[in-house]
């Protein structure tokens, strides 16, 4: 959850939206850099929200009670979870977000697995094929499921 403890200047210049952000993996300690222009509507309207519910703090996500703070992975997992029940998903989890983005875009990117690896800051193909389940055994089981005439 390292985009937690993101700053909010980070991702907004004046009055827009900057096309990238950087954070630093914890796990690996590894620069990444954000590709934001896909989500630049979606942070202006939660830019607009942050304003109108008066959160003014240096975090992008501030903590509703101490805005000096940002939230916790603890308070994320709680606001997913809820997510999750609302939908009818029992399964939705702080990592949850992360882990469909990636298996969407190596779908529409035509599975194109070095994109996908690139993203996730993964150092193999093979790390980022186990970790969107797709690894020997997955690969063999759909494999039995097509009819190949």
């Amino acid at each position: 959850m390292d985009f937690l403890e993101n700053f909010a200047t980070e991702p907004y210049s004046s009055s827009s939206i900057k096309s990238m952000a950087f954070i630093h993996d914890k796990k690996t300690g590894k620069a990444n850099t954000l590709y934001l222009k896909p989500v630049q509507q979606d942070l202006l309207i939660y830019h607009d929200w942050l304003v109108q519910q008066n959160l003014n703090s240096e975090w992008l996500f501030p903590s509703t009670s101490r805005t000096e703070r940002h939230i916790t992975e603890k308070q994320f997992y709680k606001v997913m979870a809820h997510v999750g029940d609302l939908l009818g998903i029992n399964y939705l989890g702080t990592h949850t977000m992360r882990k469909t983005g990636a298996y969407r875009v190596y779908t529409q990117s035509n599975y194109n697995i070095g994109l996908v690896m690139h993203l996730l800051n993964h150092s193999s193909e093979a790390m980022t094929l186990t970790y969107l389940g797709l690894d020997q055994a997955s690969r063999e089981t759909m494999l039995d499921q097509i009819d190949f005439g």
